[in-house]
């Protein structure tokens, strides 16, 4: 059966699927990943909203056969298509394909350290803790799988699941008294023999970075790999193929140190003297810049700043730590991890600052935040790296070698969007995936071959295909492709089927200051009012930092209250992302305020959510280093950074934020910007029309009329 008759009013998705509707973009795009698999091509395809782009990936690469590697943006978006979209199709088209779910190891639950948190349960910080301890005792043995979120009772974030799923640090591998029971190795293996494996981004690029260094890859051979919301690709793949250590890391090795130690090896060393000086010397680095929270380059720093002599007393101090274990790694299996541990930290410590590899450069520079500091090394360009692995190119020697008014906020805060300390460890666990499973199974996710190259002896026939809703910018691809290297890409382009300039309305009020002026943020609450009390609440207020989303906030909240109107305010923070979301539908007249976590991977449909407020253009930070870094290696190279670089980027997370309006052929609303630039600067207009097309407006009165028709 060929795919027009599979996607056809009379076909099996039909009859399977609740509303189903034929749309000729999604059999285009169908076709088009179809001929990427049978080819080994790579292909990127921009799909909008309401094509259907999962079916349109799935039934090819279900129907073509061989292994199948599908990578999510988040474990939710991962959960949902391995629980719902996923099954649905394969039993739609009734084919006998196996599925797997592989997630990193701080997602699945550890019999060892469950052990030794219930024989220290004394230590468990509050009575919370206790009592998700026991939910988790009752959970562990009736669990297939031991996937911490599979167990509702205990949140995903709760602090207990810390104490009882293994870190690349503490796990004890096939060491460990419960190796034959893992959970975690049951899923590598389950996910060996599956034909379809779901991941996410961060384990794929775990999967690639541990490659690179030549450690064997930990994802199963693939005949084609899917990246789903691939504008995310290349923000992960910075994080991943960079470098991070953090005193939170350090403080952390300090408190598991002193706990084993006095547990294996009290006889010794006195080991809270032993401690004591990185203890001292990790805290100190923190107090090297006041009370300010920044962002720096090594070369802002300074050639006299208080920071580098701290660090020669940090590395001091914990390559005693190092000595320390040394001498007692032979007494236990958890010893010998500590001391790895700290010798792994100490070589990061060792490479910050250190020079940068002119074929490959790299950027160091510090992230200071309310109670600590991280040091990053971070990688300016991706392209190369990803070429390498993606076309089975041997990364040789360098795999062994250790503007203007434009930007004024950010899209991502320190806190909201910048790796913190909790996921930096979370990188380093999905980086650390599997190492010490059995690998029998050599192969791997993420080699292939593209049209017109020769296909290196040791790499399969393999097809790469990269879609989202917002990959292009009016159609041109090279803002993604360049930072991916995916020069030899075939790249097409679907507009979402729905009828915007009838069911949308895109609304810039006249009038406001600029973002960058202290009272834009109180001005788009106050422009927004009228429109939120026509709309009856219903609405989300997308913020570009978590400054404005608490300034937003609270002046929303105060003015509503004021006047007896019924519109509960809900703001980012209160509560985690997934309760919010359930307030706000049960709500049905709710106002929800956030920042970064709410522009995308959100879906409300229908009356529950018509107004869509956006407070500012979302230029990357002005303040991040690495982006001042490569707009000046942009500029030295005779470009534009600013036109070639800081709007594509600001149109794809735009094109993101407004894609929370509308989700279905029956959804109508309004998008409101509350940025002038749109309007009064040149580029602003390359900018809206890379948004749906939506009937415009700049009068309220219009705005509150079509809002009062819903």
């Amino acid at each position: 059966m060929d795919l027009p008759t599979l996607f056809s009013a009379s076909g099996p998705l039909a009859r399977a699927l609740d509303g189903y509707c034929v749309r000729h973009e999604q059999i285009e795009m169908s076709q088009a990943v179809q001929a990427a698999i049978r080819d080994g091509r790579t292909v990127v395809l921009e799909a909008g909203t309401g094509v259907g782009k999962t079916a349109a990936y799935l039934v090819p690469a279900l129907l073509e056969g061989g292994k199948v590697v599908v990578s999510t943006g988040t474990k939710a978006l991962q959960d949902q298509l391995f629980h719902r979209d996923l099954p649905a199709v394969r039993d739609a088209l009734a084919v006998p394909v196996k599925v797997a779910l592989l997630k990193g190891r701080s997602n699945y639950l550890c019999w060892h350290h469950l052990e030794r948190t219930n024989q220290d349960a004394t230590l468990l910080g509050s009575r919370q803790e206790v009592r998700d301890l026991s939910e988790i005792n009752r959970f562990a043995p009736l669990s297939a799988t031991g996937d911490k979120a599979e167990c509702p009772t205990v949140p995903e974030h709760a602090p207990i699941w810390a104490r009882v799923t293994s870190t690349r640090e503490n796990c004890l591998g096939s060491d460990c008294p419960r190796y034959a029971d893992c959970f975690v190795v049951r899923a590598r293996r389950e996910a060996q023999d599956a034909d379809v494996v779901v991941v996410n981004h961060h384990l794929f690029f775990a999967d690639l970075m541990l490659r690179e260094e030549g450690v064997p890859e930990l994802l199963p051979q693939a005949q084609t790999i899917i990246f789903d919301e691939a504008h995310q690709l290349p923000d992960t793949a910075t994080l991943f193929f960079g470098d991070t250590v953090s005193t939170a890391q350090l403080l952390d090795l300090l408190r598991d140190t002193l706990a084993i130690g006095q547990a294996q090896a009290r006889d010794a060393a006195n080991w809270n003297d032993v401690l004591a000086p990185l203890d001292r010397a990790a805290r100190d680095l923190r107090l090297c810049f006041g009370q300010a929270q920044q962002r720096l380059s090594m070369d802002q720093l300074g050639a006299d700043h208080p920071l580098l002599p701290a660090l020669g007393t940090l590395r001091e101090a914990l390559g005693q730590v190092r000595d320390a274990l040394d001498q007692q790694a032979e007494r236990s299996v958890d010893l010998q991890q500590l001391h790895r541990r700290s010798q792994e930290l100490l070589q990061r410590l060792i490479a910050w600052g250190a020079p940068e590899r002119a074929h490959e450069p790299e950027l160091c520079w510090v992230d200071v935040g309310s109670h600590g500091v991280q040091l990053h090394r971070t990688p300016i360009s991706v392209a190369d790296v990803f070429r390498r692995q993606r076309l089975g190119e041997d990364a040789g020697e360098d795999a062994e070698d250790g503007a203007g008014d434009e930007p004024d906020d950010t899209l991502n805060d320190a806190a909201d969007g910048l790796m913190d300390d909790e996921a930096a460890q979370d990188l380093a666990d999905l980086q650390a995936l599997f190492a010490d499973a059995p690998t029998d199974n050599a192969g791997g996710a993420s080699a292939g071959e593209h049209a017109g190259s020769p296909q290196p002896a040791h790499r399969r026939h393999q097809a790469w295909v990269f879609t989202s809703a917002t990959l292009a910018v009016k159609n041109d691809f090279r803002h993604f492709t360049d930072a991916l290297g995916l020069e030899d890409a075939e790249c097409q382009s679907w507009s979402s089927p729905y009828n915007y300039p009838e069911q949308a309305m895109l609304y810039v009020p006249p009038g406001l200051p600029l973002p960058s002026h202290a009272g834009h943020t109180a001005a788009v609450v106050d422009a927004a009012l009228p429109l939120i009390r026509a709309n009856r609440g219903r609405a989300f207020v997308l913020c570009t930092s978590l400054r404005a989303v608490e300034a937003a906030a609270a002046r929303l909240k105060s003015l509503l209250e004021a006047a007896g109107d019924p519109f509960p305010v809900l703001r980012q923070g209160d509560a985690p992302r997934p309760t919010l979301l359930d307030d706000f539908r049960r709500a049905g007249n709710a106002v929800l305020v956030g920042s970064h976590s709410f522009w995308e991977g959100i879906d409300v449909k229908g009356d529950a959510l018509t107004l869509v407020v956006i407070d500012k253009l979302p230029f990357a930070p002005p303040d991040d280093p690495v982006l001042a870094k490569r707009l000046e290696l942009l500029s030295q190279a005779g470009g534009n950074p600013f036109m070639s670089h800081q709007v594509p980027q600001a149109i794809i997370a735009l094109k993101q934020g407004a894609g929370r309006l509308i989700r279905s052929e029956t959804d109508r609303g309004v998008l409101m910007i509350c940025d002038t630039r749109l309007v009064d600067k040149p580029y602003g207009r390359r900018i809206w029309q890379s948004l749906p097309p939506m009937k415009r407006t700049r009068a309220e009165a219009e705005v509150t009329a079509f809002l009062a028709s819903l």
